[in-house]
């Protein structure tokens, strides 16, 4: 029995507001304790407040990515990275005018049962 998985082509997750989400691994792909996902986010995407039940680390690859941590605005650029802890309240967006290519890796893995997505 092998002890690696490879993955080739990631679970594609259908969405309705132009983000691209690439899953390699998490509850819709090659199933793992965590999450791994590329993502690019198009200009002035935004997602509604949030209060996750998981760690999230976010990696930029390319452009700008806003959060909104508890009241306090952040701005990653290429390059940088941030944890964010569950059960923060968070808004991801990309306000700019250029896509945002980034990373992120949830832990435990990503599930909409555990995002606790506000009301918009």
């Amino acid at each position: 029995m092998k002890k690696y998985s490879i993955q080739k082509s990631p679970f594609i997750v259908p969405t309705a507001d132009g983000k691209l989400i690439e899953e390699h691994f998490g509850l819709a792909s090659i199933p793992s304790a965590l999450s791994i996902a590329h993502m690019v986010a198009p200009p002035k995407w935004s997602e509604p407040f949030q209060t996750p039940e998981f760690d999230e680390y976010t990696y930029i690859i390319k452009g700008k990515k806003q959060f909104i941590i508890e009241g306090v605005t952040i701005v990653l650029e290429a390059g940088q990275s941030i944890k964010i802890e569950k059960g923060t309240r968070v808004q991801y967006s990309n306000p700019f005018d250029v896509a945002c290519e980034y990373l992120a890796i949830c832990l435990p893995a990503f599930s909409m049962d555990l995002v606790n997505r506000e009301e918009s």
